[in-house]
């Protein structure tokens, strides 16, 4: 037909394909099905001939020999490859062809460069741990490259050849990639000789490989049949022969690859070289699924008649899920899937783009779905998809936005392949990939796109909750700043304005999640008593990934891994328990000379930096110890606070908290989130000035959040004693208790220097039960709907706050 549906298949598939019943098949990127015509061809085969090991002089090995020649000749073919110019190895699939090539250029001398593209499966990815040098490219750096505008690899050796691989089609979202590249790398080699490995593995599946012409086909072309034909599980990887001679470099060999080996008084070995495949084929070959080939290509053609009515079939049914999956809308008209395979607008989707959707799903709130849920659905309904980060680590990086450094984070929480948390930090870690194949059915498409349908559609429109407003008569409140302090007793970093910043459980995000340990003792770094660490000068630089640090005075500048990579670290059994006020913990150390000795310099004190797990257990573990202190009673409307003599603060700073929570903690010291008032800070600072003191800035109390009010007349001092519970913005917050303060306070935070001031003011003034109280202990108290925001909770500058003086 005109819209390339193949309607011949609704007629013979439940017949060829009964294991079909019931099910929806649409995971044809990971292996196509079986015919029944194909395994009752290979079990008659098997049944009326004698096969032997080949390798032999004996009819049942000979019969083998022949036929592996004859099949190998038809899989040429099969390809529109001259079998003068092509020669075909047998692989158990595409993952050891590549390993052969690699093997190969490993073994050549003076090693090679490699390139690879960021849409490379993970087996291309694991080459360039045998590399001289590797890159990952991107488009845009494979056109610079080939325009002879930078080399392939940043570390480019003349000795060396190149080795550039790429998929032709993504197995992760099925964008077809330009072959136009193979010509061009090989014609520009202006250095070094340029090799091209091809992965056709997702591209034969539903699209015609031709190589007819040997000028511009791939030197090294790796594919699984599987994806073809569903059986045999067997792989090839086909040769280039005026390009083969770089693979007898390698220095392994099987049985069955050479002539002669001598063992016993000589190492001698002469390799057999009538042929490429006959030196590269170790051992005894998949003789048996070899054969089937033979069988799997003629019932193939019968079927389906040709790769290219495939192509036209495929093309129409992902068509048809591409859109069915993209007119999905929530009653809100929010769209339920997000898709990443976009090239289906395109007028050349065929070229462009292969019968593959990415996707992943959001509520009508913006939040995710989890993809691992999704598929424990799925599999319930019958309904066979795959999800996660498809062995495709590039391109799931790219298409999600995930950053190395987050990665790595994710894997320290705990992130595995197959894991069931998908979620961290607001971002997923992986995709839903429903791929289409020769035997889907317009049925398939619509049934599926009918169970999103049923299921993840949101058919009301979510209410919009108003928050209600628990102001008290102080006036409506802001957040003035935000400061994370990312390494424990040292300078803060002020989040610039307009930035969201991420709310963990235990506090802000980056919030003391390092330390400096005594390498000694072992115990945690404080500024009362090493001042000059409020001179270390922490910044994060997330388009890098790093903490980078420095000491004000120096141009000096260390930089860490934002990730827990383990290289940095001391091992695991030379980790030391450090103290952390007062709890034991065990803080990975890091072994780097050039880190600790950055801080040794700077504070006179052997240190060492070290970093404290987040969601960590036993001694990795700590929980807020803040609790509401017993004069901070509950202001009531019918009571003004009593003056006491002498003061201007009420005798405020709560009975003791009666709820038992674990609330954990990284390296703060009580709590996950420390506020001050700014009315409180200026009731302060005037009684400072009354007596000729240093006033003090809101720095020196190393809070997290400074409220203020527009007004600042209108806001009462000290009135966060009865507070109960915060809105920052979207996130509430709960109330721990007053912060209990120590002379660290008096330590200017840009000079270094100490005063007696504010301690001494608080002292008179805000000393309760013997105990010097100033500022907040509070605690992010998670949103019970699943949305956008409750996924990621964030607050910024500016934000407006709204309090409450009744238990949440």
């Amino acid at each position: 037909m005109a819209d390339g549906y193949n309607h011949n298949v609704e007629d013979f598939r439940e017949e060829e394909y009964p294991m079909l019943k019931d099910a929806i098949y649409l995971d044809h990127a990971g292996t196509t099905l079986y015919s029944k015509s194909l395994m009752e061809r290979f079990m008659s085969d098997m049944m009326s001939n004698l096969y032997g090991n080949p390798h032999s002089a004996s009819p049942s090995s000979q019969l083998s020999t022949n036929r592996i020649e004859d099949t190998r000749l038809k899989v040429l073919q099969f390809f529109n490859a001259d079998p003068s110019a092509f020669d075909i190895v047998f692989t158990a699939n595409a993952t050891a062809g590549i390993k052969l090539v690699m093997e190969a250029f490993r073994d050549s001398k003076g090693g090679f460069n490699y390139g690879y593209h960021q849409d490379a499966h993970t087996s291309l990815v694991g080459v360039r741990e045998n590399a001289r040098a590797s890159r990952c490219l991107d488009d845009e750096d494979v056109e610079h490259w080939l325009s002879a505008s930078e080399s392939l690899v940043e570390e480019n050796s003349e000795s060396a050849v190149n080795l550039f691989a790429y998929p032709a089609q993504s197995n992760l979202d099925g964008r077809r990639l330009p072959l136009s590249w193979i010509p061009r790398a090989r014609n520009s080699s202006a250095v070094s000789q340029t090799y091209t490995l091809l992965d056709v593995s997702a591209f034969v599946s539903t699209a015609q490989l031709d190589l007819g012409d040997a000028d511009t086909a791939p030197d090294f072309t790796v594919l699984s049949f599987y994806k073809i034909f569903g059986f045999p599980d067997l792989g090839a990887l086909i040769v280039r022969k005026e390009s083969g001679a770089i693979l007898k470099e390698r220095k392994y060999f099987g049985g069955g690859t050479v002539d002669v080996v001598l063992c016993n008084k000589e190492q001698w070995h002469a390799p057999k070289g009538d042929s490429l495949h006959e030196s590269l084929e170790d051992g005894s070959l998949s003789f048996h699924s070899i054969l089937t080939l033979d069988a799997a290509i003629d019932v193939h053609k019968t079927l389906y008649g040709s790769m290219e009515r495939i192509a036209q079939h495929t093309a129409f049914l992902a068509q048809k899920l591409f859109d069915g999956l993209a007119s999905l809308r929530h009653a809100n008209s929010e769209p339920v899937c997000q898709i990443y395979s976009q090239r289906f607008a395109s007028k050349t989707t065929a070229k462009i783009q292969g019968p593959i959707v990415a996707f992943n799903l959001r509520n009508s709130k913006g939040a995710w779905v989890s993809n691992t849920e999704l598929e424990k659905l799925a599999a319930v309904r019958k309904f066979h998809i795959r999800s996660g980060g498809l062995c495709n680590p590039g391109g799931v990086a790219a298409c999600l936005g995930l950053e190395p450094w987050e990665m790595r984070k994710n894997f320290s929480a705990g992130f595995r392949c197959g894991a069931e948390t998908d979620i961290y930090s607001g971002k997923i870690t992986g995709v839903i990939r429903a791929s289409v194949g020769a035997m889907t059915t317009v049925g398939d498409i619509e049934a599926f796109i009918a169970f999103i349908n049923e299921f993840y559609v949101d058919k009301a429109t979510p209410q919009v909750v108003t928050e209600v407003s628990h102001v008290n008569e102080s006036g409506q409140l802001v957040v003035e700043s935000l400061t994370i302090y990312p390494i424990k007793s040292c300078g803060g970093l002020d989040v610039p304005v307009n930035t969201d910043w991420e709310v963990r459980p235990e506090g802000l995000a980056w919030d003391r999640e390092w330390c400096l340990v005594h390498q000694g003792t072992g115990q945690a770094l404080s500024q009362k008593r090493h001042p000059r660490m409020a001179l270390i000068r922490p910044v994060i630089d997330f388009d890098e990934g790093v903490l980078r640090v420095r000491y004000i005075g120096s141009v000096e500048e260390i930089s860490v891994p934002l990730s827990s990579n383990p290289a940095f670290f001391e091992s695991v059994g030379g980790t030391q328990p450090s103290r952390v006020c007062g709890d034991a913990i065990v803080a990975r150390t890091y072994a780097k000379p050039e880190i600790n000795e950055f801080f040794s310099r700077i504070l006179d004190v052997p240190c060492a930096l070290a970093r404290f797990p987040a969601g960590g257990s036993g001694f990795s573990t700590r929980h807020a110890k803040a609790h509401m202190q017993k004069h901070q009673k509950p202001k009531t409307s019918s009571s003004r606070p009593i003056q006491v003599p002498g003061t201007f603060a009420p005798p405020t700073p709560p009975d003791s908290d009666t709820e038992i929570q674990k609330r954990p903690i990284l390296l703060s010291n009580e709590s996950p989130i420390l506020a001050i008032n700014r009315a409180s800070l200026n009731a302060l600072n005037d009684e400072i000035a009354k007596v000729g003191g240093k006033l003090a800035r809101a720095s020196v109390f190393r809070a997290n959040i400074v409220l203020s009010s527009p007004q600042s007349e209108d806001q009462e001092p000290y009135s966060e004693d009865h507070w109960t519970s915060l809105q920052i913005g979207k996130q509430t917050f709960q109330m721990l208790g007053s912060c209990r303060r120590c002379h660290m306070i008096c330590i200017d935070q840009n000079t270094a220097e100490k005063n007696d001031q504010p301690f001494v003011t608080l002292a008179k003034t805000r000393r309760f039960d013997s105990k010097i109280f100033f500022g907040s202990h509070m605690c992010h108290v998670p949103s019970k709907s699943i949305s956008k925001t409750s996924q990621f909770p964030t607050i910024r500058v500016g934000d407006l706050v709204t309090i409450a003086t009744q238990d949440i």
